[in-house]
C-alpha cells in the first residue's frame, strides 16, 4: 500500500538491485568470517562481528530508505565496536540489545514516523 500511494511499483527491478548491490557485500562478509573465527577459536568475538557488519549492510541498503535508517545501521556498527572493547562474556548482551533493542526502538520510530 506504501509503494502505491508513493507511486513506486514494487515489481521494479532497478530499486531491488540498487538495495542489494549495497546490502548483500557485508553480509557475504559476514558469512565468510564466521568460520573464520570460530576456526581462529575467536567464537566469542563474533557478536562483534556480526552486529558490526550488519550495521554496515543496513547503514548502505538503508541509503535507499528513509533516513533513520541509515542511522540504524550506524548504531549497530557502534554496538558492534564497543562489543569488541567489552569483556568478551557480554556478547550475548549485546546482541540482544542490538538485533532485539535496536529494531524494536528504530522499529516503533519508523511505524510512528514513516507509517511501517
Amino acid at each position: 500500500m506504501k509503494a502505491r500511494r508513493a507511486g513506486t511499483p514494487l515489481s521494479s527491478a532497478a530499486p531491488a538491485h540498487r538495495f542489494a548491490l549495497a546490502y548483500l557485500p557485508p553480509l557475504v562478509a559476514g558469512i565468510v568470517l564466521t568460520p573464520v573465527f570460530v576456526l581462529g577459536g575467536l567464537m566469542a568475538r563474533l557478536p562483534g562481528c556480526w552486529l558490526l557488519l550488519y550495521g554496515a549492510a543496513a547503514a548502505t541498503g538503508g541509503a535507499f530508505s528513509v533516513r533513520i535508517v541509515p542511522i540504524l545501521g550506524l548504531c549497530f556498527m557502534a554496538l558492534g565496536v564497543v562489543a569488541f572493547a567489552v569483556p568478551a562474556a557480554w556478547g550475548h548482551w549485546f546482541m540482544a540489545a542490538g538485533f532485539g533493542g535496536l529494531h524494536i526502538g528504530f522499529g516503533l520510530v519508523i511505524a510512528r514516523k514513516y507509517g511501517g
